[in-house]
């Protein structure tokens, strides 16, 4: 059960990764606006993340989504989460009223802190998910599977104490 939870939370949180860094790629001007109107980060390096932001996003969406290199890209994908939940915690505290620019967008907007807890808690779920990730980055039909198999004490075959195939090995051996 542990490995399709797996499954979902890489889904969920792979695909609002991919959603909101391809919202943002076609508009980098923006995405540098919404990294500014934060106000934390020193004028040289906003633009260099405004630009990147984007791309690492849809790269950690993607990796997850197929379930490459799981444990990696979810402590990243953690850390990101982090930071935007102290960026719009501090933006809260400081009275601004910015969109997030979570999904594109960006800068001042009038009563934007009325959206503050929902995207603070929404971050909190997807962060909470992300870290499930760290902890247990194995689930189903994730390309780790096959790429990074076990031959440790615990998992010294592919097979699970049923004697049945688990993960990717399983989903192929039904594809047959």
């Amino acid at each position: 059960m542990k490995d399709w939870f797996g499954l979902v939370a890489r889904l969920v949180t792979g695909g609002v990764w991919i959603v909101a860094g391809a919202l943002k790629l076609p508009h980098p001007a923006d995405s540098v606006r919404a990294v500014r109107a934060y106000d934390l980060l020193p004028e040289a390096v906003v633009p260099t993340v405004g630009h990147l932001l984007p791309v690492v996003e849809v790269v950690i969406g993607l990796c997850l989504v197929v379930g490459v290199l799981v444990r990696g890209t979810s402590v990243v994908s953690a850390l990101l989460f982090t930071a935007f939940i102290i960026g719009i915690s501090s933006a809260w505290a400081r009275g601004l009223s910015i969109d997030c620019g979570c999904f594109g967008g960006g800068g001042e907007i009038p009563d934007a802190a009325a959206k503050y807890p929902g995207e603070i808690a929404r971050d909190v779920g997807l962060l909470a998910l992300s870290a499930w990730l760290v902890a247990r980055p194995r689930s189903r039909w994730a390309l780790d599977s096959v790429l990074f198999r076990s031959t440790t004490d615990d998992d010294p075959d592919p097979l699970d104490a049923e004697g049945s195939l688990h993960g990717a090995e399983e989903d192929l051996a039904q594809d047959r």
